[in-house]
């Protein structure tokens, strides 16, 4: 049980800081998953107590080997089960007896197997829920605590990579054994020390949020690396994330499995255009989670992360020695997200009096074959963008010797100065050991340099704000009830009363309203069908535009209203909504639908018919304001239709985002009650004229959801 006041991290104490460990299968076999975990714990200088507990052996690895759990001298912190599956919940019952803490189950044949063996999980899981044990795994290769030498794997990749000496401020978390280990012993081999390895298992009990929550409580990681295939827990998940944001520490996660979910999109667009893949990619932004996609990458971002503590950012100064190797490395930073912007002239002035005329200043900087005969003058260089307001990073391409001779010159300045230098070495400087040593991480291979540091220091560069977080903590709109009968016209009114924009309109039930509806509005006008079971109007004939005159209306309305009782003769039809025909200068789609895992998250793109085929869309988890809605905006490969493209007037831009931060409090204040929410398309008028939404639709959510 939690103590008063304890976080419920803590609970996850005995399973990963253990002071005593039990092994139920020993063997003194260090091949066998009963003897390398011990192997492992004797070898590396664990200081707790291991107890190895099987009738078959007197000692193991010089250590008593005890007959069973009941015969020890005490409860142990941690027990693990190296039996097989059909022996576990006996010995689960027996440790919530002795009174054990946490246990760790190696065996498969579980859920990962079919019917029979999610039988098994299902009864582990429920006889776990009547007890005070934490359970990892089943099917779990173990964990490592490195810092005490804790270890309770088989993982055989210890026995392979360089031990660390000291220690360490990563953690390893997985959902894969494979990957942890093949993680661990490429960043090892870079250099980086680890406080734990972990990998999740078949999380029956203990799933990948506890453990990251865990890890963001923890005051031996300061960077956590992880590989996900499914989140279980979403709200726990983004809350240790944010946790991790709010302590300054960096997150780092490989998410697999990223297709869109393929799902039919039944009543909305929205659905078909937030796949799991975008979602995953918002929700990590927002978080200020770094992005990996591959291990190589995962390795060399924690690698990077010794070095979080420099001054860094997206704008990128490079030097180089050659001209070609410049402009290579501008165009890859700049494709990957970052800048390389134009030196201000003064600096430019200090470059040009030790580059020839020929050597580029502007950036990349291109020092060129001259500083053979001048290497003092790259101290000044980098002096002086050091000093510069101008850029936040510098990236040093020298190959080898080159990069030898400016070594010295190189450390002393990024210790001087405090802003992030990083060196590219192609060659085979001798050099490295220092340069890292002295604060200036160095990469072998131009693209791997520049996939590890751009999702880096765009990281930097959103820890400045963290404005998601900030406004995900304010509190939330008063809670909003969802009409009964939720057709078009009051879908729009419910969303116009947190901001969102509604084109004048009315409802008419007869030819007569419809004729009166439009003369009071003014021609020309748009007459609707108006039923709460017809969502896509056009396509039952329930749409007609451009109306100019009484006539018109009087025999629209019942052409309109008799082809949609045609197409859809069990729909409620209420009549038909006459609007006034607008125009303006762009349309776009707003949207919101429920994500399994992260909540409600929000579809801004192009609308209109095409919005499907174009794909331009961005997306952001729910809450979002006018400011976030302005870089949803701005990401947009349409954005310049809003900004008075070759001629075209200007949108009305600050009302869209005004709008678009309506309709998020609109659907927040909704709240469980709806599933999926849009309004398409939104009329984006001339700038200062306003926005209006032309149609609207939202689905109430499954009522297990609500």
């Amino acid at each position: 049980m939690l103590a008063p006041g304890q976080h419920p991290a803590h609970r996850l104490q005995p399973l990963l800081n253990p002071a005593s460990i039990a092994i139920v299968g020993a063997s003194g076999d260090a091949a066998r998953i009963g003897g390398m975990p011990i192997a492992h714990l004797t070898r590396f200088g664990y200081a707790g107590r291991v107890y190895p507990i099987n009738p078959k052996y007197g000692e193991v690895f010089g250590l008593r080997c005890w007959p069973d759990l009941e015969s020890l001298p005490e409860a142990p912190d941690l027990v693990v089960l190296a039996v097989a599956a059909a022996q576990v919940l006996p010995m689960l019952q027996r440790c919530a007896a002795r009174g054990v803490r946490a246990v760790l189950v190696y065996a498969a044949g579980f859920a990962e197997e079919g019917a029979r063996g999610a039988q098994l999980q299902a009864e582990l899981e429920a006889y776990v829920a009547t007890t005070d044990l934490v359970v990892a795994g089943p099917n779990a290769m173990g964990f490592a605590n490195l810092n005490t030498q804790a270890h309770t794997n088989f993982a055989s990749v210890f026995n392979t990579v360089p031990m660390q000496q000291g220690a360490g401020r990563v953690s390893l978390l997985t959902q894969s054994g494979n990957v942890c280990a093949a993680v661990y012993a490429i960043a090892r081999r870079l250099g980086v020390d680890f406080s734990h390895f972990i990998n999740t298992g078949n999380e029956a009990c203990v799933d990948f949020a506890q453990y990251l929550e865990y890890l963001a409580q923890d005051d031996a990681t300061d960077v956590a690396l992880g590989y996900i295939e499914e989140l279980r827990d979403g709200p726990r998940f983004m809350a240790a994330a944010a946790e991790f944001a709010r302590r300054g520490k960096l997150l780092i996660l490989y998410k697999a499995g990223e297709t869109d979910k393929g799902s039919e999109a039944v009543r909305s667009h929205t659905s078909a255009l937030a796949g799991d893949r975008a979602v995953y990619q918002a929700a990590f932004a927002q978080l200020g989670i770094v992005q990996g996609h591959d291990f190589v990458q995962l390795a060399q971002l924690a690698h990077l992360a010794d070095y979080r503590h420099k001054s860094a950012g997206k704008r990128v100064a490079i030097i180089t020695i050659s001209g070609a190797l410049g402009a290579i490395l501008a165009d890859k930073f700049i494709g990957a997200g970052l800048e390389v912007p134009t030196l201000p002239q003064p600096l430019q002035d200090v470059l040009r009096a030790g580059i020839p005329d020929y050597g580029m200043v502007t950036n990349p900087v291109d020092v060129t074959g001259n500083v053979v005969n001048d290497p003092g003058f790259v101290r000044t260089a980098m002096q002086a963008l050091a000093q510069s307001d101008a850029v936040d990073t510098v990236v040093l391409y020298a190959p080898g010797y080159m990069l030898d001779r400016m070594a010295d010159d190189l450390v002393a300045v990024s210790a001087a100065h405090g802003k992030l230098f990083v060196a590219i070495d192609t060659g085979a400087a001798t050099t490295r050991a220092q340069l890292r040593a002295g604060g200036v991480p160095v990469f072998e291979d131009i693209g791997v340099a520049v996939a590890a540091l751009a999702p880096f220091l765009l990281w930097h560069e959103r820890r400045r704000t963290g404005r998601w977080l900030q406004l995900r903590a304010q509190p939330l709109p008063a809670p909003a009830a969802l009409p009964a009968q939720l057709d078009e016209y009051r879908t729009k009114q419910l969303l116009a009363a947190h901001g969102m924009p509604a084109v004048a309109e009315r409802v008419a039930t007869s030819a007569d309203e419809a004729v009166a509806a439009a003369e009071a509005l003014g021609y020309p006008v748009v007459l609707k069908v108006l039923s709460p079971d017809i969502a896509h109007k056009t396509e039952a004939g329930g749409v007609r535009l451009r109306l100019h005159d009484a006539d018109a209306v009087r025999a629209v309305y019942g052409e309109v209203l008799a082809s949609c009782r045609r197409h859809a003769p069990q729909a409620r039809i209420e009549g038909a909504l006459v609007g006034r025909m607008e125009s303006g200068v762009a349309e776009l789609i707003v949207g919101a639908t429920r994500d399994a895992v992260f909540g409600m998250t929000l579809t801004v793109g192009l609308g209109g018919v095409l919005t499907e085929l174009y794909q331009d869309v961005s997306h952001r988890v729910l809450p979002v304001d006018e400011a976030m809605a302005l870089e949803m905006l701005r990401e947009l490969k349409a954005y310049p239709l809003l900004t008075g493209f070759r001629g075209r007037p200007a949108g009305d831009v600050a009302a869209a985002c005004a709008a678009i931060a309506g309709f998020s409090r609109a659907v927040l204040a909704l709240g469980a009650q709806v599933q999926e929410a849009e309004v398409n398309p939104l009329l984006v008028k001339a700038e200062g004229q306003g926005v209006c939404a032309l149609d609207a639709l939202v689905l109430p959510a499954p009522p297990s959801a609500s």
